[in-house]
């Protein structure tokens, strides 16, 4: 995806860096690619099921920070539909002309959504941008009254929340839950960027949950909270344009966070930044949001996990390139370590 990378038939072990050809052809991240740099069917431990934690068995035990006794910090950016949690708020898109509804999943839309009004299957099909209407309704807040309230309703991410907690673990906890908890568990400085767009108290109460359900140890050591399609976080980020893309946003809040991180906790060359998404789009923009971040402070690490269709990939970035580290969903403790932002 970030190429230029070397096609191969040699087998790498999980955990293996990728390789960059020499002759500057930029293959796409695509099966044929695919082939020559993850490692073979033969080679490979079977992928993990669509939806479900990643089983890595990170430990239970509070870890010191890695670069503590040299005065850096290891910070956790975290997406979190589809990444910490599966949760099964609709996205909607309408008819053209009838107004017809047809319900996705976050996870169905990321596949489809560059299809929309496009020749093809998803042709007559359009979204609506309408805040208490449109297509993200679901992943805005209500206005609830003090009856409401007093009744139990809540607002949509605490009420998805809560009912995918009704489920078994591996139905509701994403590729990235065991980061997430280790982070927890650690205290280390955290932010929420999600492309949600509720208020941030909104988001607290959701994650409160799963301390209540002692699914978590206690509550984060929140840096930030960023639902980046909040107007009130819009402005926050310096983006007025209701046309700023999610994924604009988000490199927007990545900065901010990163930015925050410096003044909170001091200037350090050995802080390290890593931050979880499953949007292949995404990821491409946070990519070259940490690499402007690279260049501005070179002596830190920046990394970007990506994690969909079952892969976990740690891509570390520089100011001109960016190296990728592929970890079985199964591997060992070993080489899940290689995500670098864990303790030694």
């Amino acid at each position: 995806m970030f190429g230029p990378w070397k096609i191969t038939n040699r087998l790498f072990k999980p955990g293996a860096l990728f390789e960059r050809s020499t002759d500057g052809s930029t293959p796409q991240m695509g099966p044929d690619v695919m082939k020559g740099l993850v490692i073979e069917k033969a080679s490979w431990t079977p992928p993990p099921p669509e939806k479900g934690q990643l089983e890595l068995p990170i430990g239970r035990e509070v870890h010191r920070d890695r670069n503590a006794d040299r005065g850096g910090r290891s910070f956790y950016f975290f997406d979190f539909d589809d990444n910490v949690a599966f949760l099964s708020t609709p996205i909607v898109l309408f008819e053209k002309g009838t107004r017809r509804e047809v319900k996705l999943s976050s996870g169905e839309y990321a596949q489809v959504h560059r299809q929309v009004g496009k020749p093809g299957t998803w042709e007559n099909y359009e979204l609506d941008f309408n805040d208490q209407t449109g297509s993200f309704r679901n992943f805005r807040d209500r206005d609830l009254s003090w009856l409401e309230r007093l009744l139990g309703r809540r607002q949509f991410f605490v009420q998805d929340l809560a009912a995918a907690l009704g489920y078994p673990d591996v139905q509701w906890k994403g590729p990235s839950w065991s980061c997430f908890y280790h982070a927890t568990l650690n205290r280390r400085p955290m932010s929420v960027i999600t492309a949600r767009g509720h208020r941030p108290e909104t988001i607290v109460e959701g994650i409160n949950l799963l301390v209540e359900r002692q699914y978590l140890p206690h509550s984060p050591n929140y840096l930030s909270i960023f639902p980046v399609t909040h107007p009130n976080v819009r402005r926050e980020l310096g983006c007025q344009s209701g046309q700023t893309s999610v994924a604009a946003l988000k490199k927007a809040a990545i900065r901010a966070s990163v930015e925050r991180a410096v003044q909170v906790y001091g200037y350090s060359d050995f802080h390290r930044f890593g931050m979880s998404d499953d949007d292949p789009h995404n990821v491409e923009l946070i990519v070259e949001e940490m690499k402007a971040l690279k260049a501005r402070y070179p002596q830190m690490s920046f990394f970007v996990i990506e994690t969909q269709a079952g892969r976990f990939v740690k891509w570390e970035v520089y100011v001109d390139h960016t190296e990728a580290t592929l970890c079985s969903a199964n591997s060992d403790f070993q080489s899940f370590e290689q995500l670098t932002l864990l303790p030694p």
